[in-house]
Order: C-alpha cells, then sequence, then structure tokens
C-alpha cells in the first residue's frame, strides 16, 4: 500500500498515478485531514493592482448584483462575451504569443512560439509543476509546482521565472471573481486554501472531506464555485464570500473520476468531465440535484469554450479524440480523431479562436488543432508528462485561473 506524507520524496508522476485510479483511491484515503505551511512569503513586491478600466467595461442592465467588487458581466446572456477574437486587453495587447507547457516529470517549462509551432525556450522550475495558472489582474503567470511546494512566477512580457512563493501542495489555481483571493487546490492536503491574489499570503483554510480538489468553475454572479474532487468521485459547491462548503454530492457512477469544469455561456448550465465515465455531467449548480452523463469518449478530460462562446472543446484524452458540444442546444455535434492517436489532456484556445491548443499527457507532445474542420495542424515534442499549458495572452477582462478562465 502507497503511504503520502506531507512532506514525501518524487513519487511516481500524477500521470501513471490516474492510470492505477483505483490503487490510488485507496492510498488517498490514509491522507490526514490537511496541514498548513503556515503562510508564504510575498512573492512580488508591493501590491499589484487591477489594471484600468476593468470595472468600467460595460455595466450590463438588468444583470443580477454579483460578488461585491466583482466586474459586471458584459452580456447578462454570455459569461463569454469578453472573449472574442484578439479582444486583448490593454495589459497583455503588446505581450508576446506564447503557448506554456508544464512538463510534470522534466520539471520544466517549454515554451512554443506558435507562429513557428516550435519550442523556443524550455524554463526548469519547481518539483512537478501541474499547470500554468493566468493570474486574475493578467499580469502575472503562476506554475504550480505541486510536489515542490511552490509557485514560479513568470513574466508574460518577457518570459522570465521570478524567485519561487513557498505555497504547500498547489495542484491547482483560481481566484474569486472580485480579484482578492487566490484559491489553491491542495489535492493532497485534501484542502480549498483562500490566499491574498498578489502576495499568496494564506487568508483562510477550508478542510474537505472528499479526496483529490481537483479543477472548479463560478457562478455568473460569482457568489458561488463548483469544484470537482477525482478520487472520490463527488462534487463540492463553495460559497465565495464565506469561503465555505455549502454542498457535497457523490456521482451516481460507480469510479466516477470528475476533472476539468466549466460553466455553459448562458449561464445556466454546468459541464465536468469524467475520465471514467467517459463523458461529461451535466449539472444544475444553482439547484446542485444529481446531474446526467452525457457519453462523449473514453478518457474525458478538458473543456474549453470556443471564442464566438457557441461550442466547447472537450479532450478524451483515454482515446485520442475531440468531441464538439453545441452549447445552445446542448447536443455533441463533432468529434475530431487525432492521426496516430495520442492522448489530448489540458490546454486552451488561441487568441483568435482558430486553434485548440491541447497537452498529449502520456506521449510527451503537444497538439495544435484547427477548430474550422478539427485536422491537426502540429504535434511538437516536449517534456516528459505535459499537463496544464496556458495560451498566452487570450482575450478577456481578467482570469479566474486554472489554464485561463476569462470573463
Amino acid at each position: 500500500m502507497i503511504q503520502f506524507s506531507h512532506h514525501r520524496p518524487r513519487l511516481p508522476s500524477r500521470s501513471r498515478r490516474v492510470r492505477r485510479a483505483a490503487l490510488l483511491a485507496a492510498a488517498c484515503a490514509l491522507l490526514a485531514a490537511g496541514c498548513g505551511d503556515g503562510g508564504s512569503e510575498e512573492g512580488q513586491a508591493g501590491r499589484q493592482q487591477p489594471h484600468q478600466g476593468v470595472h468600467s467595461q460595460g455595466a450590463a442592465r438588468g444583470v443580477p448584483q454579483g460578488l461585491p467588487g466583482m466586474p459586471p458581466l458584459l452580456d447578462p446572456n454570455d459569461l463569454y462575451a469578453a472573449d472574442r477574437p484578439n479582444a486583448l486587453s490593454p495589459v497583455v495587447k503588446d505581450f508576446p504569443s506564447r503557448v506554456y507547457v508544464p512538463n510534470t516529470e522534466s520539471d520544466t517549462v517549454s515554451v512554443i512560439d506558435p507562429k513557428t509551432y516550435k519550442v523556443i525556450e524550455t524554463i526548469p522550475v519547481g518539483e512537478q509543476p501541474q499547470h500554468v495558472v493566468p493570474s486574475w489582474d493578467l499580469k502575472t503567470l503562476w506554475v504550480n509546482n505541486d510536489r515542490g511546494h511552490t509557485l514560479t512566477p513568470i513574466d508574460p512580457a518577457t518570459g522570465k521565472a521570478g524567485k519561487p512563493v513557498d505555497v504547500h501542495d498547489p495542484y491547482n489555481l483560481y481566484f474569486t471573481p472580485d480579484g482578492k483571493y487566490a484559491v489553491v487546490m491542495a489535492s493532497m492536503d485534501r484542502e480549498l486554501v483562500f490566499r491574498d491574489a498578489h502576495t499568496m499570503k494564506r487568508m483562510k483554510t477550508e478542510p474537505v472531506s472528499c479526496l483529490g480538489v481537483n479543477h472548479a468553475d463560478f457562478s455568473p454572479d460569482g457568489r458561488y464555485f463548483i469544484v470537482s474532487c477525482e478520487f472520490s468521485g463527488e462534487l463540492l459547491k463553495v460559497d465565495t464570500a464565506r469561503m465555505k462548503v455549502i454542498g457535497q454530492q457523490k456521482l451516481p457512477f460507480d469510479g466516477a473520476m470528475p476533472q476539468d469544469v466549466k460553466i455553459s455561456s448562458d449561464g445556466k448550465t454546468w459541464y465536468i468531465a469524467d475520465m471514467m465515465a467517459d463523458g461529461v455531467w451535466v449539472l444544475d449548480g444553482d439547484k446542485f440535484t444529481e446531474p446526467w452523463l452525457m457519453p462523449t469518449g473514453k478518457g474525458a478530460h478538458g473543456l474549453y469554450v470556443s471564442r464566438d462562446s457557441k461550442s466547447m472543446y472537450i479532450s478524451n484524452r483515454g482515446e485520442g479524440s475531440i468531441s464538439v458540444l453545441d452549447l445552445p442546444s446542448r447536443k455533441l455535434v463533432k468529434k475530431w480523431e487525432l492521426p496516430d492517436g495520442g492522448s489530448p489532456d489540458m490546454g486552451g484556445v488561441s487568441a483568435d479562436g482558430k486553434v485548440l491548443w491541447l497537452s498529449g499527457r502520456y506521449n510527451s507532445e503537444v497538439y495544435a488543432i484547427d477548430t474550422t474542420d478539427g485536422h491537426q495542424i502540429a504535434r511538437i515534442p516536449v517534456g516528459a508528462g505535459p499537463h496544464g499549458l496556458a495560451v498566452y495572452p487570450q482575450p478577456g477582462r481578467y482570469s479566474l485561473g486554472h489554464t485561463g478562465i476569462f470573463r
């Protein structure tokens, strides 16, 4: 039986552990209910301020009152209205276009130039980097070094890495819609850790009883978010302002392993990819009643919305395909197969919306996929165990975290 401790030697990569899901689920049950790192050092000099104009762009009339301090929605009927092709914020418009790929087994980030489809730099980071996450104010990319217990900041203007910040068990990272807190998905510690969004100082810790807190997304008003727990097959509903779990449910599938979470463009439906149920769960987040399963393909994993807000791309890691969901009708309309197979995982959409970028988790490669017809443009070798890559910059006024959820 594998046992985990909070100060543990390097273990097999997350990708290998996931493939041994049954063993890992049993091992995770041995985890303690959480430990703290007693806060963290300031990672940046001074407090960064939200970029000018973020609160003044298009306050929509008739929109329900959101989380205090949250920028108003541009369109109450489209959460992704700020994400139109090449609609870059003034903060990021001069940043060079790059694809940042964290290699979990190489402890590096591969940097790809999307114009040439070639790796132009390899950045050493901490142990087992899982995701590259844009900060709420769009000024920093945070590399989540899960086993190194640090976040490595990258300046997207220069591509240079800064001094790592001590943060315990940062498997994934999100930001509250008001820009006040970072939310660390401390998977092995079994905690949601709310930290200052700029200094990363620990502000509040919310222990959880589920195993493997993983991915999340926020309601249209920002007042709650839904979290997936991959190792126990559960979902959490969390009150943003209170920083407290207010709902929990077990998914109705034996061996469920929920992954990415994404809300529909109209804000009414939640989708949760499940790599063991081979599909996406369809959930009413407000009511938080039992969801139903929409089969997509083996190993459903990542969820990404098109630039016109009409489609969602679903990566099926276990079969090397991408399913395309029509959001208005909630129907699957296409499936794109990768030539020669592959393991499409996490990624993002190019600023112009023409290319879907996905990491090949088990194949040490990255895929560039044409969003008009699904053909593979390029297959690019990178380090071992590529995971939560970030395409940057992308349209949007602010980031809610992960590999890029922009509003």
